[in-house]
């Protein structure tokens, strides 16, 4: 007998002895009680199973009506439109109305970004922007590619 034919003899061994537990322990955890139905483990685990086990069946073709209800006639669908269209023209009318003073976006983009540039920022944040900061440029340190080893 060669040597690898010893070894997987080993290996069917170790194999045998790896399964015996695990299957030991499946038989176990089938042998031992549903702890889903002991009203000890869970209070309201029977509760909950009951309702399941009422719920369980599927809808089937016969529980389904045989017609479905019938399409609006063309005097309802037209009063439908109707509303719609009256309901349009108010909002149009009520935007219409509205007075518009954003005549310069440029401007008013502007406007706001001095104000955000004027207002002073607390020194925590500049503290923490500086860490932040730090931290980015060590992380880009890092990520570069070391030197070409030189070869002779």
């Amino acid at each position: 007998m060669t040597v690898p034919e010893m070894n997987a003899q080993r290996t069917k061994k170790w194999t045998v002895v790896g399964l015996g537990p695990v299957l030991a322990a499946g038989a176990v955890g089938c042998a031992t009680p549903d702890p889903v139905t002991d009203s000890t483990v869970a209070p309201l685990s029977p509760r909950i199973v009951a309702l399941v086990d009422e719920n369980r069946r599927y809808p089937e073709w016969r529980n389904f009506p045989r017609q479905g209800t019938a399409a609006p006639d063309a005097a309802a669908v037209s009063v439908q439109v109707a509303a719609l269209n009256t309901t349009s023209a108010a909002t149009a009318a009520d935007v219409a109305a509205i007075d518009w003073t954003l005549d310069d976006p440029e401007g008013f983009a502007r406007r706001i970004a001095e104000d955000i540039a004027s207002r002073p920022i607390a020194p925590a944040t500049l503290q923490t922007r500086g860490e932040v900061e730090a931290f980015a440029q060590g992380l880009r340190d890092r990520g570069r590619a070391p030197p070409p080893v030189p070869r002779r």
